[in-house]
Protein backbone atom coordinates (compact mmCIF):
# COMPACT_ATOMS: atom_id res chain seq x y z
CA UNK A 1 0.00 0.00 0.00
CA UNK A 2 1.17 3.45 -0.58
CA UNK A 3 0.53 6.03 1.30
CA UNK A 4 0.18 9.77 0.25
CA UNK A 5 1.33 11.61 3.19
CA UNK A 6 1.21 15.18 1.28
CA UNK A 7 0.58 16.78 -1.93
CA UNK A 8 -0.51 20.20 -0.75
CA UNK A 9 1.04 22.81 -3.00
CA UNK A 10 5.23 22.78 -3.59
CA UNK A 11 5.44 19.52 -2.09
CA UNK A 12 4.08 15.65 -2.84
CA UNK A 13 5.79 13.34 -0.75
CA UNK A 14 4.48 9.28 -0.41
CA UNK A 15 5.60 6.16 1.78
CA UNK A 16 5.91 3.14 -0.25
CA UNK A 17 6.64 -0.28 1.49
CA UNK A 18 9.96 -2.25 0.91
CA UNK A 19 8.82 -4.16 -2.15
CA UNK A 20 10.74 -3.64 -5.52
CA UNK A 21 7.68 -3.21 -7.50
CA UNK A 22 7.09 0.10 -5.47
CA UNK A 23 9.65 1.97 -7.92
CA UNK A 24 7.29 1.57 -10.90
CA UNK A 25 4.66 2.94 -8.83
CA UNK A 26 7.05 5.95 -7.53
CA UNK A 27 8.29 6.73 -11.30
CA UNK A 28 4.72 6.76 -12.32
CA UNK A 29 3.90 9.20 -9.28
CA UNK A 30 6.76 11.30 -9.95
CA UNK A 31 6.46 11.71 -13.78
CA UNK A 32 2.61 12.64 -12.98
CA UNK A 33 3.49 15.41 -10.44
CA UNK A 34 6.09 17.02 -12.77
CA UNK A 35 3.47 16.84 -15.07
CA UNK A 36 1.10 18.60 -12.78
CA UNK A 37 3.52 21.10 -11.94
CA UNK A 38 4.56 22.39 -15.90
CA UNK A 39 7.61 20.33 -15.03
CA UNK A 40 7.62 18.10 -18.17
CA UNK A 41 11.67 18.75 -18.90
CA UNK A 42 12.52 17.35 -16.26
CA UNK A 43 10.40 14.25 -15.86
CA UNK A 44 12.52 11.45 -17.72
CA UNK A 45 15.13 11.97 -15.78
CA UNK A 46 13.98 12.63 -12.45
CA UNK A 47 12.15 9.08 -13.44
CA UNK A 48 15.49 7.56 -14.04
CA UNK A 49 17.19 8.78 -10.66
CA UNK A 50 14.60 8.37 -8.32
CA UNK A 51 14.87 4.69 -10.21
CA UNK A 52 18.28 4.31 -9.44
CA UNK A 53 17.88 6.07 -5.33
CA UNK A 54 14.88 4.01 -4.86
CA UNK A 55 16.32 0.48 -5.71
CA UNK A 56 19.51 1.24 -3.48
CA UNK A 57 17.02 1.58 -0.74
CA UNK A 58 14.62 -1.47 -1.38
CA UNK A 59 17.82 -3.75 -2.02
CA UNK A 60 19.43 -2.68 1.26
CA UNK A 61 16.72 -1.28 3.84
CA UNK A 62 13.78 -3.28 5.92
CA UNK A 63 11.36 -1.09 6.37
CA UNK A 64 9.30 1.62 4.04
CA UNK A 65 10.36 4.14 1.51
CA UNK A 66 9.79 7.78 1.54
CA UNK A 67 10.09 9.91 -1.90
CA UNK A 68 9.42 13.56 -1.53
CA UNK A 69 9.28 16.26 -4.32
CA UNK A 70 9.84 20.18 -3.83
CA UNK A 71 8.75 22.40 -6.63
CA UNK A 72 10.86 24.94 -7.66
CA UNK A 73 10.37 28.38 -6.54
CA UNK A 74 11.47 31.55 -4.02
CA UNK A 75 14.82 30.33 -3.20
CA UNK A 76 14.64 27.10 -4.73
CA UNK A 77 15.49 27.36 -8.17
CA UNK A 78 15.72 23.41 -8.88
CA UNK A 79 13.77 20.71 -8.47
CA UNK A 80 14.36 18.98 -5.31
CA UNK A 81 13.81 14.84 -4.95
CA UNK A 82 14.57 13.26 -1.49
CA UNK A 83 14.44 9.35 -0.89
CA UNK A 84 14.50 8.37 2.81
CA UNK A 85 14.84 5.19 4.46
CA UNK A 86 15.28 3.55 7.81
CA UNK A 87 18.92 2.59 7.05
CA UNK A 88 21.37 4.54 9.12
CA UNK A 89 24.01 4.14 6.82
CA UNK A 90 24.96 7.06 4.12
CA UNK A 91 26.14 5.88 0.76
CA UNK A 92 29.10 6.66 -0.89
CA UNK A 93 30.15 7.42 -4.75
CA UNK A 94 32.54 5.27 -5.52
CA UNK A 95 34.78 5.05 -8.62
CA UNK A 96 32.82 3.01 -11.55
CA UNK A 97 35.01 0.67 -14.13
CA UNK A 98 34.04 -0.64 -17.01
CA UNK A 99 33.74 -4.29 -15.65
CA UNK A 100 31.49 -3.24 -13.05
CA UNK A 101 28.18 -4.82 -13.22
CA UNK A 102 26.96 -3.19 -10.23
CA UNK A 103 27.20 0.17 -8.47
CA UNK A 104 26.40 2.50 -10.97
CA UNK A 105 23.54 4.16 -9.40
CA UNK A 106 25.28 6.65 -6.64
CA UNK A 107 27.42 7.52 -10.18
CA UNK A 108 24.26 8.59 -12.61
CA UNK A 109 23.02 10.44 -9.59
CA UNK A 110 26.33 12.69 -9.08
CA UNK A 111 26.86 13.45 -12.77
CA UNK A 112 23.45 13.44 -13.87
CA UNK A 113 21.84 15.90 -11.11
CA UNK A 114 23.06 19.77 -10.31
CA UNK A 115 24.00 18.57 -6.45
CA UNK A 116 23.25 15.19 -4.67
CA UNK A 117 24.17 14.66 -1.01
CA UNK A 118 22.99 12.51 1.73
CA UNK A 119 21.78 12.95 5.52
CA UNK A 120 21.32 11.10 8.41
CA UNK A 121 17.80 11.18 10.15
CA UNK A 122 16.58 9.87 13.52
CA UNK A 123 16.01 6.68 11.97
CA UNK A 124 17.77 6.01 9.01
CA UNK A 125 18.81 8.71 6.50
CA UNK A 126 17.80 10.74 3.24
CA UNK A 127 19.13 10.96 -0.08
CA UNK A 128 18.47 13.64 -2.15
CA UNK A 129 19.13 15.29 -5.42
CA UNK A 130 18.63 18.31 -7.24
CA UNK A 131 17.72 19.08 -11.19
CA UNK A 132 18.14 22.65 -12.61
CA UNK A 133 14.73 23.80 -14.70
CA UNK A 134 16.04 24.03 -17.77
CA UNK A 135 14.60 27.38 -18.20
CA UNK A 136 16.01 29.00 -15.20
CA UNK A 137 19.17 27.36 -15.98
CA UNK A 138 19.43 29.56 -19.39
CA UNK A 139 18.56 32.67 -17.35
CA UNK A 140 15.26 32.81 -19.03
Amino acid sequence: MIDLIDTEGDRAEWTFPADPRAVRTARSLVRGRLREWGLEALDDMAELLVSEVMTNALRHAYGPVVVCLVRPGGPLDALRVEVSDPLPDLPRARPVRPEDESGRGLHLVACSSRAWGARPKETGKTVWFELAVPDRAHGA
